[in-house]
């Protein structure tokens, strides 16, 4: 198995050599997924490659001011019909997080595959792969200074936006003397730490007020305490208005209650399908917890996406958390 720094030279070589890029994100992209995005096509646009950057849905609003956020193309909203033969993935634990940006990758696509997630099998054809990695975006941040391009402060502040919102504003235990290493070098350069914290982190929005308080309405604890969880229903979102983007973060208030080791999210597609999420306190890997689902992530912070009504996946995923607690 080759190591950490021949994956970035064989990275650097396979994005020489290569042109024409369809680079693409995982679905409901997050702080990480979009600045990972715009980091490779702020490369590819430094080496003069030809490009294109698309994701299943659209980028959060709050990510607007990012180099380009607005040429991530929304498949949703796109008439996208030609496909590529260079595919650079980032931020997707397995292949089908990609969604279906897939349905643009030619059959014999060559795929490098840039991640952070412990559950990733390695997808690609070439695998930049770093599992204790605090983002994808550090991974980046080591494979730009590979290629030796002069910083400006839109890539600073892409790479920036990405270990901030994965490490929960440097207080999870992923933000690493390296993080801080880099969030340095990052300031150095002009970035601007606090305005973004306050965008990324504190500001919300009336529709994440409103499904927030829904979801809080729903809060359940098993009789010893130590899970917790809430659900939000289609309808909750339509009655608020809100989108994706706007359930970000929701998880953690269960999860912060004194006492819990697991809180969940339970978030209802339709009828047939719920997406779950999990956050730990650290006694629960909740990583191989979600791949019991076929979900994947990291060791405190991870999620799955399973075929069945709220009332089945609830009681599902509660047995599966006390087995492993």
């Amino acid at each position: 198995m080759q190591s950490y720094e021949q994956s970035l030279q064989q990275t650097r070589e396979f994005l020489l050599e290569h042109d024409d890029y369809l680079v693409v994100s995982h679905v409901q992209p997050d702080g990480d997924a979009v600045s990972s995005t715009l980091a490779v096509g702020w490369l590819l646009s430094c080496l003069g490659k030809n490009y294109s950057m698309l994701n299943e849905g659209p980028i959060p609003k709050r990510m607007e001011y990012l180099w380009h956020a607005d040429e991530i193309i929304n498949l949703a909203a796109s008439e996208q019909t030609r496909k590529y033969s260079n595919v650079i993935c980032v931020d997707c634990a397995d292949f089908q997080r990609v969604g279906l940006t897939q349905c643009y990758f030619a059959d014999d696509a060559l795929i490098v595959n840039i991640d952070h997630h412990p559950t990733n099998n390695g997808y690609g054809l070439v695998n930049l792969i770093k599992p204790d990695a605090a983002a994808t975006a550090e991974i980046l941040f080591d494979l730009l200074k590979v290629f030796g391009i002069e910083w400006d402060i839109h890539i600073a502040t892409a790479i920036y936006t990405g270990l901030l919102t994965d490490t929960g504003g440097f207080r999870y235990a992923n933000t690493s003397p390296k993080v801080m290493a880099a969030v340095s070098e990052l300031l150095a350069l002009g970035v601007k730490g606090p305005e973004l914290a306050e965008t990324l982190l504190e500001e919300m929005t009336l529709a994440q007020v409103k499904v927030l308080n829904r979801a809080l309405n729903t809060l359940q604890l098993s009789p010893e305490g130590d899970i917790a969880w809430v659900h939000v229903t289609p309808q909750d979102m339509l009655d608020c208005d809100a989108a994706n983007e706007d359930l970000e973060g929701i998880v953690n208030y269960p999860r912060n209650i004194r006492g819990v080791e697991v809180g969940i999210l339970f978030k209802v597609i339709h009828e047939q399908a719920v997406k779950v999420s999990l956050r730990s306190a650290g006694k629960v890997d909740v990583a191989a917890l979600a791949q019991t689902f076929g979900g994947g992530g990291h060791t405190r912070a991870a999620g799955a996406r399973i075929e069945a009504t709220l009332e089945k996946v609830i009681p599902l995923v509660l047995e599966e958390v006390k087995r492993h607690l």
